[in-house]
């Protein structure tokens, strides 16, 4: 038995597919050679949490309130650490955070130093427009030095039909309905694009001539190193 590390808990349900890609993510981001040396999870995939994105834009059902239930069930279940595969649903880390005694890992915060520490001075933000609107990421790039481009509105209606019309719903995606907005920010100095909706990774590649950073696996190699997992290498971009 492997002792003095912690248990992972995953918010999850905003989406399914979200929250089984970051935990694939963990499981693929150990060294391991046996399952006891792979980390204990807990996941509570709770899909009537509402959306982040109607609730920002049109005051639709609050999801704090859910999240935060969440958070402390797997807090009580024996969770030491938490994460939460969405993006937009960070608008609420602070909330979900004071409510419980252990850490919330932030995965805008580990996007924006992952970035920093790359050299990364400008990147194209794909988004919800929830993500987009509010400004949730701009904070941790603006305080690091760093630029965050955005999409125009028809590239933002095209993220928001991509990720709510076709991958959530399950139907064949077409990211390449993106690729003239990602020309559009490249020619305007992006060094790298983030996959900013967790929904992203499932459908655009990493790596490229011009970077494709997924914050998911960010968070999940986070998660590991705050658990005392063993991580693989890091990937390389």
């Amino acid at each position: 038995m492997i002792r003095n590390r912690k248990v992972i808990g995953i918010i999850g349900g905003m989406g399914p597919m979200a929250t089984a890609d970051l935990f694939t993510k963990i499981i693929e981001n150990t060294k391991a050679a046996t399952d006891q040396e792979h980390l204990h999870v807990l996941i509570d995939n709770n899909t009537d949490i509402p959306d982040r994105t109607a609730c920002i834009e049109r005051g639709s059902d609050d999801p704090q309130t859910l999240m935060i239930e969440s958070a402390k069930r797997l807090e009580a279940m024996g969770a030491d650490l938490l994460i939460i595969p969405c993006n937009t649903a960070h608008y609420y880390h602070a909330g979900v955070q004071a409510a419980v005694g252990i850490p919330v890992l932030n995965m805008l915060e580990i996007t924006a130093d992952y970035c920093q520490q790359n050299g990364i001075t400008c990147a194209g933000l794909l988004a919800t427009s929830g993500t987009i609107d509010a400004h949730i990421y701009e904070p941790y790039f603006e305080a690091r030095g760093m630029r965050l481009l955005t999409p125009t509105r028809r590239g933002i209606e095209n993220l928001m039909y991509l990720i709510y019309d076709e991958i959530k719903a399950g139907r064949n995606p077409h990211p390449e309905r993106l690729y003239p907005e990602i020309m559009l920010m490249e020619d305007d100095g992006a060094q790298a694009f983030l996959m900013a909706c967790t929904e992203l990774p499932l459908v655009f590649e990493t790596g490229g001539r011009i970077p494709f950073i997924d914050p998911t696996l960010l968070l999940a190699r986070a998660a590991v190193a705050a658990a005392g997992g063993n991580l693989t290498p890091e990937p390389e971009y």
